[in-house]
């Protein structure tokens, strides 16, 4: 049966339980570009409902520490009940936030955001609830870990704060700072670390909570001092050849930049430069995805997935894609590469909890301290869900991207550095 046909078959709202774990949304016998527009959002939004459910729902209930697996890389270095479950929490958060801060509507859509604004809700207030039974580290007690966690958590807030933040009962909101205060302890390494540390500020400034600006402008000032050129910065002194620009330091830096900005705090200026250099970065990322929906498996933490392309997404989430990417192309991009990682046999255990990897069950390619919770930060590949259905992004027609053209012999623009 063809998707878009099953769609129309089965509601949004019951796809969890019509699709067997392991085979959600099989490969499409369509041929590339014929899938409909309406079809790309209602792929984004039931793959990262799939994903992300596991994690929420059972938060929601209390029974996370329950029910999660406990898979860790060969030679795991950290303590992984201590640590994993807020990797999964402020991940996943991190990466459906956007999408919440749309609201609930009447839409399928609409309603299943509902149902995880409520998750999100309940799961925030047992995290942080003392003694409770999922109650979760924020002290660098066992590992520096945490303040990582911390750090996605404090970001899902800052891109959602009328659905995540503002709702929360007073009591939790005070237990949320607290944890991150107690996260002040833990050292951050001379990295891409110190903007955990300046992200978790940034929250508490929007909060208009007590914040320690000197952590800001430490991992600011660093970052800059860091920058490589072409929209590339350094993972410390040293250029690394991996996704962290990805992963962390692009989307993290840009929306510190923006909240100190926002705020009277920091200048619109180094914020705009800040996004310069994410356009050229977003640029090289559009580039790298081939013809077939692959890119480069380069660098460590590679079980993060499509989270490589986070520093896109948010460009496009904000309506800031460079001239030259008009937002459809990355669309169809984009979904290109989620169907080659999430529909690799292996993705999802047979409960439909992620598994090690990068494009299936790879347990070798695991660096020593990914665990099961670790994979959540690929919730963040899907940020542009942030933007309503409407957007240009969702409705106008799909087009082919840069390799696509390249490859096919068609008229490819010249490329330059910035």
């Amino acid at each position: 049966m063809h998707r878009r046909h099953f769609i129309k078959a089965v509601p949004l709202a019951g796809m969890a339980g019509a699709i067997q774990p392991g085979h959600f949304l099989q490969a499409i016998d369509l041929p590339a570009g014929s899938i409909t527009v309406q079809g790309d959002r209602e792929y984004w939004a039931e793959l990262l409902s799939r994903i992300a459910e596991p994690v929420m729902k059972n938060l929601a209930l209390g029974q996370l520490r329950q029910h999660m697996p406990l898979e860790t890389a060969p030679g795991y270095n950290k303590p992984v009940d201590k640590v994993t479950y807020l990797e999964a929490f402020g991940r996943t958060m991190a990466g459906i936030a956007p999408w919440l801060e749309l609201g609930a509507d009447g839409t399928a859509e609409g309603k299943i955001r509902a149902r995880f604004i409520d998750y999100a809700l309940k799961g925030t207030s047992q995290a942080v609830q003392p003694g409770g039974p999922d109650y979760m580290n924020f002290t660098g007690q066992y590992d520096g870990q945490p303040l990582v966690d911390g750090a996605f958590l404090a970001h899902a807030f800052i891109r959602a704060p009328k659905q995540l933040w503002q709702p929360l009962p007073e009591a939790v909101k005070q237990q949320v700072v607290a944890g991150f205060k107690r996260l002040r302890s833990i050292r951050p390494g001379y990295s891409n670390w110190l903007l955990f540390a300046g992200i978790i500020e940034a929250a508490l400034l929007l909060f208009g909570e007590e914040w320690d600006g000197m952590r800001i402008d430490y991992a600011v000032r660093k970052h800059q001092e860091w920058y490589k050129g072409d929209g590339m910065y350094g993972d410390g002194p040293e250029f690394h050849f991996d996704y962290y620009n990805g992963f962390v330091i692009q989307p993290m830096l840009t929306d510190i930049l923006k909240v100190l900005a926002d705020n009277g705090k920091g200048s619109k200026k180094e914020y705009d430069q800040a996004i310069d250099r994410m356009q050229r970065y977003g640029e090289i990322q559009e580039r790298l995805i081939s013809p077939e929906g692959t890119f480069p498996v380069v660098g460590r933490s590679m079980t993060y997935r499509n989270a490589v392309f986070q520093p896109l997404v948010q460009l496009a989430l904000h309506e800031q894609l460079p001239a030259t990417l008009p937002p459809a192309q990355v669309r169809a991009a984009l979904t290109a590469v989620n169907k080659r990682i999430f529909e690799a046999p292996g993705t999802f255990d047979n409960k439909g909890w992620l598994q090690l990897g990068f494009c299936g069950h790879q347990p070798e390619i695991a660096d020593v301290y990914t665990s099961t919770g670790s994979l959540y930060l690929c919730t963040t590949g899907f940020l542009a869900l942030g933007l309503p259905a409407e957007n240009a992004f969702w409705s106008a027609p799909a087009q082919e991207w840069t390799s696509q053209k390249a490859w096919a012999g068609k008229t490819v623009k010249k490329d330059h550095a910035l």
